[in-house]
């Protein structure tokens, strides 16, 4: 009989099982929550002993964690193919941040996608430019300009897939096989499919990261990031770590880890509905364009099909002329979506936003488009009933009219 530690166990069944191993969590289906500060040794031997072993499930101090911390990470490792260890972040920023100064020093030049989170653009501008990091963005769709971009001083490259608010789906296997051949660490923000469903590592990648905010915890109520690596990064993300003083809270490491158990199912609930919600987008007049790789005959959805084991509730679309006034009726008007700026959690959220102001590479309107198809919105579809989603943006689209 196959045990819960059996690596040919599939994924929907490690997301149940996995974190659930040591003395702390044999009598219970979930591992406690261990608040401590101060760890206790036997005697100065056994002090001296754990000191020098810097592993998840050696007693230490608090900041190196507890059970609690060290069962999401062993869960969060055991669904990244590839991986040694996960290090968990107060927020999926600082799982970014830290990774990338784990791997970049002063004189160092960072490739970063044109397409990536705004935070991201941020960190490379603001907080590495003040280390004397120097950042280049570049068209993750543009593989001949891409390798034109490395110098001898290029050291990593962050990718993001699919793009942020934009939605396009670069080919990560062959972005990060150029960077392997021309000595750069590839760093992926994999937050929107998850290993679930994209092992990132397995794609190529040398580290994934992942805002375990928005899928992994799910109910919208946690702040927390994760970064998973093979042997080599992983302990050096874990010394960067341990170096910034990032430790999350065993409460919060509870909260993530039981909306880890139930990620696969929510995953699919709003990929079909989201699925279902652009394709009937996709036939409105007022819709000019449907960001979602998801959605069939869409640019990307090639890759998708290859790349991915599956995807997320999480898309964008682009109206057909009108302006923002006509944008924020719409937005307005919506009664079940909320407005805000996260997703992933268990409720659905509009969100307009602008493109020109987040992109250095990549055209928009984008080629072949009507100069006037910019307003844009993205949607997270949470796991309400999709046609009342759909009725509420029927709705929406009337106070479009309006005008």
């Amino acid at each position: 009989m196959a045990g819960k530690d059996d690596p040919t166990l599939r994924s929907d069944t490690r997301l149940v099982t996995s974190g659930r191993s040591g003395a702390f969590a044999e009598a219970v289906v979930n591992p406690p929550v261990w608040r401590a500060s101060t760890h206790l040794y036997a005697n100065c031997a056994d002090l001296r002993e754990r000191k020098a072993d810097n592993r998840d499930g050696q007693f230490f101090y608090g900041r190196r964690g507890a059970p609690t911390q060290w069962a999401l990470s062993e869960a969060l490792t055991a669904l990244e193919p590839g991986a040694a260890g996960t290090v968990l972040y107060p927020s999926g920023l600082a799982a970014l941040s830290a990774a990338l100064l784990a791997v970049l020093r002063s004189g160092d030049v960072l490739l970063v996608a044109d397409n990536a989170y705004d935070p991201t653009r941020s960190v490379a501008t603001g907080l590495l430019k003040g280390f004397g990091i120097e950042h280049r963005f570049f068209d993750p769709l543009d593989l001949e300009a891409y390798e034109a971009a490395f110098c001898d001083r290029t050291r990593a490259v962050m990718l993001e897939v699919p793009g942020s608010l934009t939605m396009e789906v670069c080919d990560i296997p062959a972005l990060a096989r150029i960077a392997r051949e021309k000595g750069a660490v590839s760093l992926v923000d994999n937050t929107w499919a998850t290993a679930l469903g994209f092992p990132a590592l397995e794609r190529g990648c040398d580290i994934a990261i992942t805002a375990l905010t928005k899928h992994v915890g799910g109910h919208s109520d946690v702040m927390m990031g994760a970064a998973s690596a093979g042997e080599r990064w992983y302990r050096r993300l874990r010394l960067g770590a341990q170096q910034l003083g990032h430790v999350v809270s065993p409460d919060d490491a509870a909260l993530v880890l039981r909306g880890l158990r139930t990620m696969s199912v929510r995953l699919e609930r709003e990929t079909a509905s989201a699925l279902a919600i652009a394709g009937w987008l996709a036939e409105r007049e007022e819709v000019a364009h449907v960001l979602s790789p998801l959605l069939p005959g869409t640019p990307g959805h090639a890759l998708w099909q290859r790349d991915f084991n599956g995807g997320c509730g999480l898309f964008s679309f682009v109206l057909r002329g009108g302006d923002d006034a006509a944008r924020c009726r719409l937005v307005d008007r919506l009664d079940l979506f909320g407005i805000g700026y996260s997703w992933g959690g268990f409720e659905s959220l509009a969100l307009p936003f602008d493109v020109e102001p987040v992109r250095s590479r990549m055209a928009w309107p984008k080629a072949g488009w009507g100069v006037e198809d910019r307003h844009a919105i993205r949607l997270s579809i949470g796991l309400e009933d999709k046609d009342d989603l759909i009725a509420d943006l029927e709705r929406g689209f009337a106070a479009f009219n309006e005008g």
